[in-house]
């Protein structure tokens, strides 16, 4: 029985696999599902037994993405002991993963066009946005933000991240663009520091 859930589980870890590299080269739209069946060595059976069709398997894809950003995220920001550097590296982190090739058409273009807005943002919530809203509300409670609402903070921060991830996604020269996020994150971020800071 465990062999079985072993087995199951590397199937779906597998097909996850080839699934992000068709959606992340040829997009939601032109990743054929047959393609991605045969790739992964399976039958269309096989991969309706797991997921119902392709939108369901490119949310998954999708939630995968998310998580691993949100890991990244949460890297970044524990490399320093400073509260203001880990906001800093945690908002900073976020862009730079949103941004990589093989997450940026999934996350940032596809996932809100074929899953909806509500759908995009409620996995954002549950992975970045949540990181953010906690160290946020960690420096609330060591006096060195404002005294203002945490959620309306954190969906101020949030959007602005995305917004810039998204403007950095077209931008051809990236470099020039990179320079001008990071000035702009700690001039937007330290409008939240408390006066006496």
């Amino acid at each position: 029985m465990k062999k079985n859930k072993e087995e199951t589980a590397e199937t779906i870890q597998k097909l996850i696999e080839i699934a992000r590299a068709h959606f992340t080269e040829f997009g939601y739209a032109n990743a054929a599902l047959e393609s991605i069946v045969q790739d992964a060595n399976l039958t269309r059976g096989a991969v309706y037994h797991h997921f119902r069709n392709k939108k369901a398997l490119f949310a998954f894809v999708l939630e995968e993405v998310q998580k691993e950003v949100a890991e990244k995220v949460e890297e970044a920001a524990s490399k320093n002991e400073d509260l203001w550097q880990q906001l800093y590296a945690g908002c900073q982190a976020f862009i730079m993963a949103a941004i990589e090739n093989n997450n940026k058409r999934i996350m940032l273009l596809d996932g809100p066009a074929i899953l909806g807005w509500e759908a995009w943002r409620e996995m954002d919530s549950n992975h970045s946005m949540r990181l953010l809203r906690g160290q946020l509300e960690i420096m609330q409670d060591q006096g060195c933000i404002r005294s203002i609402s945490l959620d309306a903070m954190t969906h101020f921060i949030s959007g602005g991240l995305n917004e810039l991830a998204l403007w950095l996604a077209n931008e051809a020269s990236e470099s020039d663009a990179l320079v001008e996020i990071t000035n702009l994150l700690h001039i937007m971020l330290d409008g939240f520091k408390q006066s006496s800071i």
